[in-house]
């Protein structure tokens, strides 16, 4: 009985070593691969930061050049809105001046008519 008692218990504990021969196996794939996308991930992670990093780039680009753009154009109204306002001016020394000139018109046109 000692003997098959004894028996057992090795053949428990060699069963009980490759199964932890197993384990040991498994999680060395397990770590490997976890390494594997870890590095995946960080290579990832790498590649989306360099995308957003350049995006950011042009992007500062374009609202540099709009800036550019928004600047010019209001210098360009600036310069509209004063033409427009010196028009105006013009505009209202001529119809003065044509009054005038139709109030003297008028006056030499009576002194004509007698």
């Amino acid at each position: 009985e000692l003997l098959l008692t004894m028996s057992e218990k090795n053949e428990v504990t060699k069963s009980l070593g490759m199964v932890q021969e197993e384990l040991q196996e498994k999680e060395n794939v397990m770590k490997r691969e976890i390494s594997e996308y870890q590095g995946r991930l960080l290579q990832k992670e790498r590649e989306h930061q360099d995308a957003l990093t350049e995006a950011n780039r042009k992007n500062e680009i374009q609202i540099g050049a709009c800036q550019e753009k928004i600047n010019s154009l209001e210098h360009f109204i600036c310069s509209q809105k004063l033409e427009i306002e010196h028009l105006k001016s013009t505009k209202e020394e001529l119809n003065n001046s044509l009054k005038e000139a139709n109030q003297t018109l008028g006056e030499l046109l009576k002194l004509k008519v007698r």
